[in-house]
């Protein structure tokens, strides 16, 4: 067996590429989306139900698309046919949105254009794996957090920059602002030709040669116990039924209908297990997630307060920096845009620093390995967070971005190093979709539950849910140390 050879900068940079337009959407969806909802007339309690689309499709696409990408090859490969259909459609429905004008069509074009993203970015992780050897595996991510930094910076500082060149930054009555609607124009444009620069730069290895390399896993078909898997089903099941019955008895938030919505459709999953149905992709990635790695088990409590903490931030910060430190909760106000604005350039920042961040992690990683490396960071991000509540002057959020910037950097690389190393070949495209579920569960969990705690807890103020968020991540920091270090000593002696 051979060591797989170790690529140039230039290459894995081109690899990385396509990362640039992909983050570019993904940063002007987040950072104006609840924007756009709120000018169409959605009130603060309404948006975690309104951003279910964006993991709710995460959780759907990705380990299908994993699933499909590991049995497909052609002219373009086996990644790279996804990442070019995914930005196609992306780009469509960044084009459409700015011109919604209503409310459900804005929230479907959500839904259209978070599918898109998910098509083309689930495969760039499994991309990585495939082409780098364990060494340079933390480099690759590392060079995507890079990319994804940049793109992000540009597509949250667009709509500031825009009204300062002149572009009206004011909605009228059921409109959207021209800065925001010329950032997604833009927005088509970066993405459509980033991807297109990856896909006609780089190759792939065929299946059968992936399957040759040294540092390829052997997988093992794991036989799943039929009797416990309906024993599972019949559990969550119950509580799924228990749990929307409260809801509707004791008139909770309807957010709620979600989360055990969720738990229902996990118990039939289990229940379509113990049928023993064999054959499809359903059988195949349900079987997947219950034999999966222990270190991929151990990772995902690291990803599920992870992503709570950001889905949190992503939703409410807007809200909240309007709210308390611009002075306005009405959306069609010159100070609710102003701070609207301003997020922008908060979520600019935090995405520059995670680029520089980049760039610090291998070092990092280095000195004290992964774990540690990625503790320090999640802490850093926690902080950060936590600084929203203690801060007053808006000009100061800038200093609390670059701990979270060094957070994002870091999930967005460092838990797919440590565990593409416990992947084998065949099955990386579909694990890497797996390990989505544990980016997409506490989403969902975070939108069912985020407009509960804060009526209940914060007498509804959305900066607290930044509070959340920031204990989030320093819960996640702990989780990390259940996890072990790649060993890359042998592939080196290997080389």
């Amino acid at each position: 067996m051979s060591r797989k050879p170790n690529l140039s900068f230039w290459q894995i940079w081109n690899m990385c590429f396509g990362f640039l337009g992909i983050q570019f959407a993904f940063a002007l969806q987040n950072a104006n989306v609840s924007r756009i909802f709120q000018t169409l007339g959605a009130g603060v309690t309404d948006i975690p139900a309104l951003w279910i689309a964006a993991p709710l499709t995460g959780l759907i696409v990705q380990p299908l698309i994993g699933y499909a990408s590991d049995r497909t090859w052609g002219a373009l490969g086996r990644r790279r046919p996804y990442f070019l259909a995914g930005a196609v459609l992306t780009t469509l429905a960044l084009l459409w949105m700015p011109n919604s004008g209503v409310l459900w069509v804005a929230a479907t074009l959500l839904w259209m254009m978070d599918a898109s993203i998910n098509v083309s970015m689930e495969p760039f992780r499994a991309f990585v794996g495939d082409q780098l050897p364990t060494s340079q595996r933390p480099l690759g991510y590392a060079m995507q957090s890079f990319f994804i930094g940049i793109g992000a910076v540009v597509a949250s500082l667009l709509p500031y920059l825009l009204a300062r060149l002149g572009v009206s930054n004011v909605a009228g009555p059921g409109g959207i602002p021209a800065t925001v609607r010329d950032a997604f124009y833009i927005g088509g444009v970066v993405l459509l030709g980033s991807v297109l620069w990856t896909v006609l730069s780089t190759r792939e290895y065929p299946p059968d040669q992936l399957r040759k390399f040294a540092d390829a896993v052997t997988h093992t078909e794991t036989v799943i116990d039929r009797s416990h898997a309906m024993g599972r089903g019949m559990v969550w099941l119950a509580l799924g039924a228990v749990g929307a019955w409260l809801v509707y008895v004791y008139a909770l938030e309807k957010e709620l209908y979600l989360l055990a919505g969720g738990l229902i459709a996990y118990g039939l999953s289990q229940w379509w297990l113990s049928a023993g149905v064999r054959q499809g992709v359903v059988t195949q990635v349900m079987s997947d997630l219950h034999t999966m790695p222990p270190a991929m088990r151990k990772l995902a409590w690291v990803q599920f307060f992870s992503w709570f903490a950001l889905f949190a931030m992503w939703i409410y910060t807007t809200a909240g920096v309007a709210q308390m430190h611009f002075g306005s909760t009405d959306p069609q106000s010159e100070a609710y845009n102003n701070g609207a604005n301003w997020v922008g350039v908060l979520f600019a920042a935090y995405n520059g620093f995670a680029a520089l961040a980049a760039l610090v992690i291998p070092l990092m990683v280095r000195r004290v390995g992964l774990r540690v490396s990625h503790l320090i960071n999640l802490w850093l991000g926690g902080l950060g967070l936590a600084a929203f509540l203690l801060i007053r002057d808006p000009n100061w959020l800038l200093l609390p971005m670059v701990g979270v910037g060094f957070a994002w950097a870091s999930i967005l690389s460092l838990p797919y190093a440590l565990l593409s190393d416990n992947l084998p070949a065949e099955k990386m495209g579909v694990y890497m979709g797996i390990f989505n579920f544990f980016i997409v569960i506490p989403q969902l969990l975070a939108a069912s539950i985020l407009g509960l705690l804060l009526r209940v807890f914060f007498h509804a103020q959305p900066i607290y849910a930044l509070a959340l968020g920031g204990a989030s991540l320093l819960i996640a920091g702990l989780c990390v140390l259940r996890v072990e270090e790649p060993n890359v000593t042998a592939e080196v002696a290997q080389a």
